[in-house]
């Protein structure tokens, strides 16, 4: 069981001075925060034998400093492959017919919809589709059958809709 007391008194007593440091080491509040944060955490997790370090405070700095490091390194390393690969191409907003064909695979039993989303998006065989969801392969075309059969009704649904709306 962590000494909660011992613990909450550390932080108390050391909280201002590690974030003051790992700041002046990334120069940006937030991410000061989210290491020391993390350093925290950790020292909690293992605070049974960081307590009884002669400096904690040490121990959680380490952490902390190599934390902000590593962010940064990570942030440096996409940097370079923006400027390697370029930008990110846009991906256009979904059309209203993907919208709606999501809202209504949203109302079908999860199995309809994983084994639809499986074999028609990915474009899985049916038995491998059997594999996937650990399932039988007639189970499988059953699913499909009964999903794609709600799925129709349920787009009929919204097409009508959008008649009797005009």
């Amino acid at each position: 069981m962590p000494d909660v007391d011992g613990f909450d008194e550390f932080y108390r007593g050391s909280r201002q001075r590690l974030l003051g440091f790992v700041y002046a080491l990334t120069g940006d509040l937030a991410e000061a925060q989210d290491a020391v944060q993390e350093a925290y955490v950790r020292a909690w997790q293992r605070w049974s034998t960081v307590g009884r370090y002669d400096e904690p405070e040490a121990w959680v700095r380490v952490v902390a400093s190599r934390i902000a490091v590593s962010r940064w390194r990570s942030l440096r390393s996409r940097a370079r492959a923006y400027l390697r690969h370029g930008a990110v191409e846009t991906v256009p907003a979904p059309t209203t017919d993907t919208v709606e064909v999501v809202a209504a695979l949203r109302r079908l039993p999860e199995e309809q919809r994983v084994a639809l989303a499986l074999y028609y998006l990915l474009g899985m065989p049916v038995t491998e589709v059997a594999r996937e969801t650990n399932a039988p392969v007639g189970t499988v075309k059953a699913r499909l059958s009964r999903g794609r059969t709600a799925l129709a009704g349920l787009l009929a649904v919204t097409d009508m809709e959008e008649v009797a709306d005009a």
